[in-house]
């Protein structure tokens, strides 16, 4: 079975939305990316931190799902990272209430050999330092490595941000960071600056407007947002676009654009699934047949004869 290591946060989140509240529940990028990728056949591997306070049950519900926990540091003594959040009604906009590294402001990843020489490697939105260190630990080069990251790093460590991006493969952001990091407002030319940091792939996420996949040698696919009918929460759907996309390149070992391209569809379909219930409660359960309707669902809502 081929492998996925995940580095990024495990925490708990507290949300609410205009369809409801929760308590502390697992959160974090990693359990969204792990999770996520566990329907494509792949073996995911978290790296991560988390305090003594991290209940043993959420450890049964992601090794249930396949997911290697053996990469996760538990800091008896300390208290798990926790984020709590507000958003507005439309959800395009949401407001941190609280955030607490906790074990997680010291985090140094430590790779278990069991982890080393993944398929792929995806790099949760974390410092890129940390990025950094484990591309340096994780052993054989994999066949790509995905990195996610976000504007609080292009403004506070942007020199460390650079060096990263170009030691990988694939990097996700949306288009307003895509802006940032290039300086050129046209999506195209801001995604022609970014490939020549080095990048095989860019792929620029526009929330409920789609997600764009650009290629060095100029290849462009949009694939489209589904239109929901419920959505209750759409923390974490980033998160599992990146686990739907990471799990598929993983799982068909291939690199090239047509992969990438399909590769897209299943990082859309899982973010779409993320959104319909709270938390990661919605990727704990579903069916090999729920993942291919929808699926189908995207193939018709781009299809056309002209």
């Amino acid at each position: 079975m081929n492998k996925l290591a995940i580095v990024g946060s495990l925490a708990f989140d507290a949300i609410e939305t205009p369809s409801g509240k929760t308590d502390k529940i697992i959160g974090g990028a990693s359990p969204y990316i792990a999770l996520a990728s566990s329907y494509f056949g792949v073996k995911p591997q978290i790296i991560s931190v988390v305090g003594g306070d991290f209940p043993k049950a959420y450890f049964h519900l992601l090794d249930g799902k396949g997911i290697d926990t053996t990469g996760v540091e538990v800091k008896a003594d300390g208290k798990t990272m926790f984020w709590a959040g507000v958003y507005n009604k439309d959800m395009n906009q949401r407001t941190t209430l609280v955030t607490e590294l906790n074990v997680f402001a010291d985090f140094t990843p430590s790779v278990p050999e069991s982890y080393k020489n993944p398929d792929v490697l995806m790099l949760g939105n974390i410092t890129p330092s940390i990025q950094q260190a484990v591309i340096r630990e994780i052993g054989a080069r994999p066949k790509l490595i995905v990195m996610d990251t976000m504007n609080y790093w292009m403004n506070t460590t942007p020199d460390d941000l650079d060096a990263t991006i170009r030691m990988v493969d694939v990097l996700t952001i949306n288009d307003e960071e895509a802006r940032q990091l290039s300086g050129e407002y046209a999506l195209v030319k801001a995604a022609r600056k970014i490939l020549a940091m080095g990048l095989q792939y860019l792929i620029i996420k526009k929330g409920d407007n789609g997600a764009l996949l650009f290629g060095k040698d100029g290849q462009i696919f949009f694939a489209p947002a589904l239109p929901l009918e419920t959505v209750a929460d759409p923390t974490g759907a980033g998160d599992s676009f990146a686990g739907g996309f990471c799990g598929y390149m993983a799982a068909k070992g291939s690199t090239d654009f047509e992969t990438a391209k399909a590769a897209v569809v299943a990082g859309s379909v899982m973010g779409s699934f993320c959104c319909e219930k709270f938390g990661t409660e919605n990727l704990q359960s579903l069916s090999e047949e729920a993942i291919a309707q929808r699926v189908k669902q995207f193939e018709q809502l781009s299809y056309f004869k002209y």
